[in-house]
């Protein structure tokens, strides 16, 4: 739950030295903004507080200037920049919470004003504790003076400490697009490593007739490549052949027996077999008579190896199973394979080192000036043999263009030694980038280490704790992609991986180097909490938490109990294993700003009137059947992720008034029968996974209300057979021009005419029809991927009067098509031309009337 205690290779760089930015400027950057908000002035809820008002906006720009310089002098060890440092934070932090109830108070004017009072039919006071305007501004005086008096204090140590000016560099307008060369480490590591790659394969193979477990550890410092080696050996195809049975866990932090063995369970495709019976137990069965093999990848946790022989008995498989495990540290090495020498993972060669350098840190555009090239050299020596010190050293240089600039890099002789490892380098990497980056990766502390983390949900997760600057050119989700991709670029994330889920929703994952995560953690070692096993009965929920990950049983009991005793103002609450109970202390969730949960009880255990200040809220996988009618007074509500909850019938009759509302995940949501009417209204709306048209009423949207919306990504229209004038209002959707996949679904087989008019744009890559009642489809012809499903009266694709060819299509589905005879009216002109000349993937089942196949000169067997 705290930060991780560095290992052998670093015993003179204890945590909190690590990194000492400690990304205050973008929150002090958030208040300013906040404050000059248009909507405070609008709305009229700052009346009796101008004065108040123009002062604090008139200081706070004095603070930003000096920032710079408090945080140079608290890297440098000064404990009186580092204590103001503490003090503005806690200081822009409470700011920031008063201007959010400003906010809220201007959007719940706005809505009231629009008639959702009336809508809500009943006392609507309980709800609003402070609506009375008089009440609010006595309360919201009295807070605003405190804040004031607080920054006054902070503005006169200013002076007394000498803090100099140095005015923050701005966001900037627009992103480089430069030509760099994107460095894959299993690349690198298949040639630099080929040798220590041969040898272990085959240590592993060559024990098959030894009936004892063989344990193979791996040890080097941190960021010399062990993890990436092991990912080679575990894919190699020698491997695949030889193991009956390949599993990977990553251990990190904690080497918690019980945990442990269900995470190995959990990694094999027998995952689900004998959930009732210990996790030990289900271990020793899975690997009974198995040739297995386990990667048990970052092993440091020392002080509980003594546990391993517990979990080693449970670990005696068939004859010749192996553990291969990584480690930094040499005493985990000896413990684990006892009887074997450890393979000691030496430092990649110089001519690896400077080829990452190389081809990172120089553009196409820019070249490779020879002062610059010259330089490479003492750059390498630097490195100590570390692709990753090569990698994050890279990023930092790539920025820089001048001698004098490489030259104070190259200068610092702490950049990677032996004794304090490649984190003074990660540092330096960390430290480089703009303030509101370092905000935006250092709240990925809150994540377990290898957690896969799902790209769209951290951008959201971003913009929802206000780390996402403001930009005129760009949405807060353009500009968080491109930040994200910046990070990338610079080797913060890595492992990136899409996947869809079983409902076809494609995501997309990456990962952070556990060096990384350090640094992360580092930052954020004081608010972000990790519990990923149950915490011991010591105080693990400190005062000062603002985020809060939570992967644990009964992790509900763990908050409950934590939160009776103290009230952290926690911003960010993701419960990662399901919530059986509900959550007390429900007045003690009012600064939340992001929840995550996994309900596996029937209603919402929140009271809204608790959640004013929420933006992001992920109820997926629950088990819910209704949210409650008073949620749509969560106004600054912008993501609702309500995705896979089976159960779920029906939406919040008056949602149209939660007019912040951006992204709304319906998708797996079978039982859903309709949706709520006035969607139009919610104009800031982007994503809408699953629209299920209901039988036209009062209570219920309709389709039209999608027109003047810019929804984007993946969109699904169910129940089709319910829409008036259904023909033109699906040809509307092919007009949107953010849309990249459609799906169109009859209850049964439908209307043969929805289709005629339906004329897709060209960023439409993906069309699915499921029970569509016509002969021949529309114009398709830009479509990269189509998948026809019971379209039962379907003859052919098109008739001959259309073009005869699909020059994008690269793959093609079709199911239970049981008419489908031919690919085309007219069976003459099937040697005009090819039809599909790009298809790669071919899918037909159940088209019993089709005779012949298309001709595709690229379709891969």
């Amino acid at each position: 739950c705290s930060g991780p205690v560095l290992e052998e290779f670093l015993p003179s760089v204890p945590m909190a030295e690590l990194v000492v930015t400690m990304a205050i400027g973008p929150l002090v950057s958030m208040l300013k903004d906040k404050a000059s908000s248009y909507l405070l002035d609008q709305c009229k809820v700052m009346e009796g507080m101008e004065e108040q008002h123009k002062i604090l906006k008139r200081k706070l720009p004095a603070i930003l200037d000096v920032i710079t310089d408090v945080e140079e002098q608290a890297m440098a060890q000064r404990e009186g920049a580092k204590a103001w440092l503490q003090e503005l934070r806690t200081v822009a932090y409470g700011a920031n919470e008063v201007f959010d109830e400003f906010k809220y108070e201007a959007l719940r004017r706005e809505a009231k004003k629009n008639g959702h009072y009336k809508k809500l039919g009943f006392d609507v006071v309980k709800l609003f504790p402070t609506h009375n305007r008089v009440a609010f501004r006595y309360k919201m005086g009295r807070k605003l003076c405190l804040i004031l008096q607080a920054v006054e204090v902070l503005i006169a140590e200013m002076q007394v400490f000498g803090f100099k000016c140095q005015p923050q560099p701005p966001v900037p307008k627009e992103w480089r697009h430069t030509d760099y060369v994107s460095i894959d480490p299993q690349e690198i590591a298949s040639r630099s490593r080929h040798e220590d790659k041969k040898n272990i394969i085959g240590i592993l193979v060559g024990e098959a007739s030894n009936a004892d477990l063989t344990v193979v550890p791996v040890v080097a410092m941190g960021g010399l490549g062990k993890t990436t080696l092991a990912q080679l050996i575990y894919n190699d195809p020698e491997i695949q052949k030889h193991f009956q049975l390949l599993l990977w866990v990553c251990v990190s932090d904690t080497f918690d027996v019980n945990s442990l063995a269900m995470s190995i369970v959990e990694a094999s495709p027998n995952k689900n077999v004998d959930l009732d019976k210990p996790p030990l137990d289900r271990l020793q069965k899975l690997v009974s008579g198995q040739r297995y093999l386990l990667v048990l990848d970052d092993v440091w946790d020392n002080k509980e190896l003594h546990k391993w022989e517990r979990l080693k008995v449970c670990l005696h498989g068939g004859m010749g199973s192996a553990v291969l495990t990584t480690t930094r540290d040499k005493r985990v090495a000896e413990i684990m394979g006892a009887e074997r020498a450890a393979y000691n993972l030496n430092a990649l060669e110089d001519h690896f080192i400077k080829e990452i350098i190389v081809d990172s840190a120089f553009s196409s555009e820019n070249g490779k000036p020879p002062k610059l090239l010259n330089m490479v050299g003492e750059i390498v020596k630097r490195c100590s043999g570390s692709p990753l010190a090569a990698t994050a050293l890279d990023s930092v240089l790539r920025t820089k263009t001048s001698v004098e600039e490489w030259k104070a890099i190259s200068s610092r002789s702490s950049i990677c030694t032996y004794e304090t490892g490649i984190l003074p380098i990660l540092k330096l990497s960390y430290n480089d980038l703009p303030a509101h980056m370092n905000q935006c990766f250092a709240f990925c502390a809150i994540f377990p280490k290898d957690y896969k983390i799902n790209v769209e949900k951290l951008i959201q997760l971003w913009i929802a704790n206000g780390f996402i600057p403001e930009h005129k050119e760009d949405s807060p989700e353009t500009f968080g992609k491109h930040i994200f991709d910046e990070l990338v670029s610079r080797s913060f994330f890595l492992d990136l991986e899409e996947s869809k889920d079983s409902s076809g929703y494609y995501s997309r994952t990456c990962k952070i180097h556990d060096l990384m995560h350090d640094i992360a953690m580092s930052v954020m070692e004081k608010e972000c909490v990790v519990a990923t096993m149950e915490p011991s009965k010591i105080e693990w929920l400190p005062d000062t938490a603002r985020h809060l990950f939570l992967s644990c049983e009964e992790a509900e009991g763990i908050l409950n109990d934590a939160l009776e005793k103290k009230a952290p103002a926690i911003q960010t609450l993701i419960c990662d294993s399901p919530i059986q109970s509900s959550l007390q202390h429900l007045s003690k969730y009012n600064t939340l700003h992001a929840l995550k949960l996994c309900l596996r009880i029937e209603s919402f255990p929140l009271k809204p009137k608790y959640l004013h200040h929420l933006r992001y809220l992920d109820l997926s996988w629950s088990d819910i059947e209704a949210l409650p009618e008073d949620i749509s007074i969560l106004y600054n509500l912008q993501v609702l992720d309500l995705s896979n909850c089976r159960c779920l019938e029906r939406l919040p009759r008056q949602m149209k008034y939660m007019t912040s509302l951006c992204h709304l995940y319906t998708h797996g949501c079978w039982k859903l029968k309709s949706m709520p009417p006035g969607l139009e209204n919610l104009t800031k709306l982007q994503s809408l996974t699953v629209f299920v048209a209901g039988v036209p009423g009062p209570d219920c949207a309709d389709v039209g209300e999608l027109h003047g919306l810019n929804i984007g990504g993946q969109l699904e229209l169910c129940q089709v057979e319910n829409v008036e004038k259904a023909e033109e209002k699906v040809a509307n959707l092919g007009n949107k021009k953010d849309l990249s996949e459609l799906t169109v679904s009859w209850t049964e087989v439908g209307d043969s005419k929805v289709l005629d008019k339906f004329e897709p744009h060209g960023g439409l890559q993906v069309l699915k029809i499921y029970s569509y009642g016509g002969e021949c489809m529309g114009m398709l012809q830009n479509m990269v991927e189509i998948h026809l499903f019971r379209c039962e009266r379907l003859r052919f694709l098109f008739r001959c009067s259309t073009i005869l060819t699909f020059p994008r299509l690269k793959v093609l589905m079709l199911e239970h098509l049981l008419d489908f005879e031919r690919w085309w009216e007219i069976d003459e002109r099937q040697e005009e031309q090819t039809i599909f000349p790009v298809l790669e993937k071919l899918f037909i089942s159940n088209c019993g009337k089709l005779v012949a196949l298309p001709e595709a000169p690229l379709l891969q067997g």
